[in-house]
């Protein structure tokens, strides 16, 4: 952990003795009274904290917070529901870079049971955001949506920027685009790709469909490299 999250103030002033937060400072990261270790509030704004004691009533904190939050990115991805493993990658490294938000749709070639999983269930999801926002030293938690399929997914697309990854049908590199530095909405298919049908759909939703280079890379890694490319082309990476 490069930042360690709490979800209130109070929580992070005075950290129970059986918080495995607590024992993560002692035993992992080493450190002691006296000692100072970045933490944060979940939404809300990081802080140093200086260990100032640490016995049967808790570790205790004296923090410097910090003016403001830091920012979420003004990217969304837009992911066909992938099997539970390659979510939880994306739900780590999208939390971590710091996207604003994904929305989740059931694609036409994906795997229905994938949504079914308990991962969505239960709150590992939002585990899997904690952790990458606390690796990424951030504070800030993407939103999650879920849809049932592409079309609903579209309906609630609100972002001035549109682009969908497709390396079959692309019309050029993402790398070219000129994209304005504006709230941008980036589509990866499901593990099989995009159907006919939702490749459709995306251009009628004023989507540009371009590639990122000759691989067919997988979800996990179209997201990065992708998010990763419209920053760089933003001169924020």
């Amino acid at each position: 952990m490069n930042l360690i999250l709490f979800n209130t103030a109070e929580e992070a002033g005075i950290i129970s003795p059986l918080d495995s937060r607590a024992k993560h400072i002692r035993e992992v990261i080493r450190l002691g009274v006296g000692d100072s270790v970045y933490v944060g509030i979940v939404d809300g704004v990081r802080g140093l904290g200086t260990i100032v004691a640490d016995d049967a009533a808790g570790m205790r904190l004296d923090i410097a917070w910090e003016a403001a939050p830091p920012v979420l990115h003004p990217i969304r991805l837009l992911v066909g529901v992938p099997r539970p493993q390659t979510a939880r990658r994306v739900l780590f490294d999208a939390a971590c870079l710091g996207v604003s938000g994904i929305d989740f749709f059931q694609a036409e070639k994906g795997e229905p049971s994938y949504a079914k999983s308990k991962l969505w269930s239960t709150d590992e999801w939002r585990e899997r955001l904690w952790q990458g926002a606390e690796q990424g030293f951030a504070t800030q938690l993407p939103e999650v949506r879920h849809f049932e399929k592409l079309a609903d997914a579209l309906e609630a697309v609100e972002t001035p920027g549109k682009v969908a990854l497709d390396v079959y049908e692309g019309a050029g590199q993402l790398s070219s685009l000129k994209l304005p530095e504006q709230l941008t909405t980036l589509a990866i298919g499901s593990e099989r790709g995009w159907s006919a049908k939702e490749r459709d759909l995306l251009r009628e939703a004023g989507f540009t469909l371009a590639a990122l280079g000759e691989r067919v890379l997988r979800t996990e890694s179209a997201c990065l490299a992708g998010t990763s490319v419209i920053l760089a082309g933003w001169g924020r990476m």
